[in-house]
């Protein structure tokens, strides 16, 4: 029997990448299952729904209002057929044509009940950014891993696992872990596979890449209540980073361009980090536009945000 693996994308003006990530998905070679794509997409303007048409995408819809990281996945595997259900971020392209074989077989031969793959820069990746991915996303596989270390953008799982527990729908990120966490807990098992190899292009400003590590932290602390991030700890985890970061740029003889981005990027991850971790007010509608879409233009934050605050009056008052 032909098993079917559906490849959960989702999307918001992702054009700029994606017919490259389609056309490599278009390309793995996968001859003993049969896949599919959906797209959830969250009110693209910029051409990526006809280019996800042009490639046979399935596409269902979210609206702004609706998103959440948790929701959107939640959305996509509902629409989805696959036994198996794989994400992969609109800005991820596989490095391998058997990329899709590769993170499937633990799940296939029951080795894991999630998985995730290898992460790499490409093309404008920061430096930092990628001794990120070298650290967290090593050569070696872990089939299976301690730990619940997981990230969903390129990653997947067994209908069965994703059914039973789903992803959660109030995080600010981090859904991955947070599903990961209870998969672990119960006696299931999370893998590493190294083989399994994607791109991962990040085009943000230095506010994105602030605001990326801050909802992290937001949600990080659903998942380890328990961790504190103090000044001092940034101060540290600052200086330690940028240390390492400047002399592994020396010893590849890359310093020089780098210097600048380092101080930066470091600073931005670790600072957003602290806010999150010392951030308890409760989501307005304008920090979950600020979260969920950073790379939206002020003009559509300030017209979606109106449009919420207004949709809430109309509920409160009766008027729908």
């Amino acid at each position: 029997m032909t098993h079917l693996a559906s490849i959960v994308i989702r999307t918001l003006n992702e054009s700029r990448h994606l017919e490259e990530l389609l056309s490599a998905i278009a390309d793995q070679h996968t001859p003993d299952f049969d896949v599919e794509v959906v797209l959830v997409d969250s009110g693209s303007t910029d051409g990526t729904l006809d280019i996800a048409k042009r490639y046979g995408c399935r596409i269902t819809t979210i609206d702004k209002s609706e998103f959440t990281f948790g929701r959107s996945l939640n959305r996509g595997c509902e629409f989805a057929d696959g036994e198996y259900l794989v994400f992969v971020s609109g800005h991820c392209i596989p490095a391998t044509a058997d990329w899709l074989a590769q993170l499937l077989r633990p799940l296939r031969e029951g080795l894991a009940d999630y998985v995730y793959g290898r992460q790499t820069g490409r093309d404008t990746t920061k430096f930092s950014e990628d001794m990120l991915f070298r650290k967290y996303y090593p050569a070696e596989s872990s089939i299976p891993q301690q730990g619940y270390f997981c990230n969903n953008a390129n990653a997947a799982v067994t209908r069965r696992a994703w059914s039973r527990y789903q992803f959660n729908e109030e995080l600010t990120g981090l859904e991955d872990m947070y599903l990961a966490k209870q998969v672990v807990a119960d006696g299931g098992h999370v893998a590493y596979v190294a083989q399994a190899p994607v791109h991962h292009i990040h085009d943000e400003t230095w506010t994105q890449v602030r605001i990326r590590y801050e909802r992290e932290a937001v949600a990080l602390r659903n998942i380890l209540p328990e961790l504190h991030f103090s000044l001092l700890d940034f101060v540290w985890c600052y200086l330690s980073g940028v240390a390492a970061d400047l002399g592994a740029a020396r010893r590849e003889g890359v310093l020089l361009g780098n210097v600048g981005d380092i101080l930066r990027f470091r600073l931005m991850q670790y600072w957003g980090a602290y806010r999150g971790n010392h951030e308890h007010r409760k989501l307005s509608k304008a920090m979950k536009m600020r979260y969920f879409y950073p790379n939206v233009t002020a003009v559509e934050t300030k017209h979606d945000a109106g449009s919420l605050a207004a949709d809430e009056g109309q509920q409160r008052t009766g008027a729908r």
